[in-house]
């Protein structure tokens, strides 16, 4: 199970850092966008291209940070009747459908996608639109992302055993996003602060008596 939980935290780690710089992707997207309509509105001068690259990036950005967003806990769930039941089936519920519905859909997706962006690899082919780019980089987001997806699903699935099986923590706390670091300053501080507040309280404890 150890060898599992490390495994889980590399993964861990990896959608982590993904996720984290994925959003220049998105800060990419908005500078390609206002430099095209700038363009657009100075010179009277357009480009499919400019627009296919928008897209590109946003799909790109969206897709590779799947596992990052299963990592948080942030995609839509329906907790109505499974907030209401007890830790274990929570973690058993979540054991079913990793295992039995994201992690199928993962792999017949990646079945799916590979000829494709193999074949567009192959065949060189190109947007149909006038001035448009080449395909096979956008449609390779698809198995990228999906594969990191996929991990992160196994990654989940580690935690719950390991939680049900007494190896881990409950997986379904909050994340927090800061270092090891980071988090030891603020139980320091949190301490100190404490010390201080009881200080505080003796100094002020014979002055109400008097």
């Amino acid at each position: 199970m150890q060898a599992l939980l490390a495994l889980s935290r590399a993964i861990d780690r990896l959608n982590a850092f993904i996720g984290k710089y994925s959003i220049w992707l998105i800060f990419a997207a908005t500078l390609v966008s206002a430099v095209n309509a700038i363009i657009r509105k100075a010179f009277d001068y357009s480009s499919n291209g400019f627009l296919e690259v928008q897209w590109y990036l946003f799909a790109w950005s969206f897709l590779i940070a799947a596992g990052f967003t299963l990592l948080h806990r942030e995609h839509v769930r329906i907790d109505v009747i499974n907030s209401r039941l007890s830790k274990r089936t929570q973690v058993w519920i979540d054991i079913f459908g990793f295992a039995c519905f994201l992690t199928p859909l993962c792999v017949t997706i990646l079945y799916l996608s590979m000829p494709v962006v193999i074949q567009m690899y192959q065949s060189g082919e190109m947007s149909g639109n006038p001035g448009g780019l080449i395909r096979w980089p956008v449609w390779a987001a698809i198995p990228v992302g999906i594969t990191l997806l996929m991990l992160q699903g196994i990654s989940e699935l580690i935690k719950r055993i390991a939680f049900l099986t007494g190896d881990g923590p409950d997986p379904m706390g909050k994340l927090s996003d800061k270092s090891a670091e980071e988090e030891l300053a603020q139980a320091l501080r949190a301490e100190a602060e404490r010390k201080e507040a009881e200080a505080a309280a003796a100094m002020a404890a014979p002055a109400a008596k008097h």
